[in-house]
């Protein structure tokens, strides 16, 4: 809605309201991503903008929601149960058998072996719930949990 004071500054007789709006390209944008919040195009968020840097301009591209709610990280390192053993093992590990919805992320973050042979991962964690904090101890739990199973597939926890 226009105010009385912006018509009659620009001449227009006070008795006439009006309305204005706009239709910005964060709008269009909004429409064509489903993008739930304007305020995220100003965000420096990567996990907003790593989903619209792409190779080929003619790729589709598709906004994947994510959780602002805190992050816990956690690390755990181990030797690893078989020479066979890779970081998808892993991924599919951290995937099937931890609560859905909490592993926002895993990454290895150092690997080596040592003069006798054996191999050591390490990997971080990221723990995150779509709706609601997750607190220290529910992460700290759930991160149990993942000891839990890379002992039970024969990796020894360092």
């Amino acid at each position: 809605v226009v105010s009385t004071q912006s018509t009659e500054s620009s001449g227009i007789n006070a008795e006439y309201g009006g309305w204005a709006f706009g239709l910005g390209l964060e709008r269009l944008a909004m429409a064509m991503y489903n993008i739930p919040d304007i305020r995220m195009f100003w965000s420096r968020d990567e996990r907003f903008l790593k989903q619209f840097r792409v190779d080929n301009i003619h790729r589709p591209i598709k906004f994947e929601p994510y959780s602002n709610y805190t992050a816990r990280t956690r690390d755990i390192a181990f030797w690893v149960p078989s020479p066979g053993f890779t970081e998808n093992d892993f991924y599919d590990l951290a995937r099937d058998k931890m609560p859905s919805d909490t592993v926002e992320d895993v990454k290895l973050v150092d690997e080596f072996t040592n003069k006798e042979g054996r191999t050591s991962h390490c990997y971080r964690l990221t723990y995150r719930a779509w709706d609601r904090h997750l607190t220290v101890e529910e992460a700290n739990a759930i991160h149990s949990r993942m000891v839990g199973e890379v002992e039970r597939i024969g990796g020894v926890v360092r």
